[in-house]
Parts: structure tokens; sequence; C-alpha cells
């Protein structure tokens, strides 16, 4: 659970790079108008910036919008393969915490389990 969020909670990547100057109302904007989704709908929204050193996440929390913004000192975020004329990528949970923690999720085998529906 990250964030304290249900497990089953949606997480979009915004496909292009971000400007982190966008605060509250500018990466509200990015999810309404860009990314074609409802910034109110409980999911949550990853920017990650031009040079990856930065990312922010966007999310409503029942009353309120919570911005999360990670700066790193050393080393970049690995941004996930995802088309850039798309509007967004959807990942997962697990995704969205491998590219804070520094692991290239996309070289790592998951293996098979059962996932009851």
């Amino acid at each position: 659970m990250m964030f304290g969020l249900d497990t089953s909670t949606k997480v979009f990547l915004y496909a292009k790079p971000c400007d982190m100057r966008k605060g509250f109302n500018g990466l509200f904007g990015l999810v309404q108008n860009e990314m074609e989704l409802n910034p109110l709908s409980g999911y949550i929204f990853v920017f990650i910036s031009k040079d990856r050193n930065k990312v922010k996440i966007l999310f409503w929390d029942k009353d309120g919008l919570v911005l999360y913004y990670k700066r790193l000192e050393k080393g970049t975020f690995k941004r996930p393969t995802a088309n850039v004329y798309a509007p967004n990528s959807e990942l997962t949970q697990e995704d969205i915490y491998m590219i804070l923690r520094g692991i290239d999720f996309e070289k790592t085998k998951k293996r098979k389990r059962y996932l009851s529906k």
C-alpha cells in the first residue's frame, strides 16, 4: 500500500517530461486537459522532469489534493517506456514504488502469481 491508499488505486504517468515549476493548479490542469482524466478521481498522477532527477505525484485524498515531490541529489529516475503521443500511461503501484527507489522495473521479471479478481 503506497501513501496509505488501497492497492487497487490506479496510477497514471504523464507521458511527456513535466515542468517542475507547476504546482497544484498547473498539474491539475495537465491531468484534466492533457491526460484527459479527472484529477478528483482518487487516481495517482505521476510527473517526471526532463532531466529525470525530480518527480511529482498528485492525488485527491477525499477532501483535498496531495502533492508529493522528490528531488534526487545524485542519479536519475528511470522513466518507463511510454508512448509520447498517448496522453498518459497506466502503471502499477509496484512500478511507481520501484521508480522512486531506483529500481529499473523494465529489466526485472515478476514471477507468475494467481490473482483473484
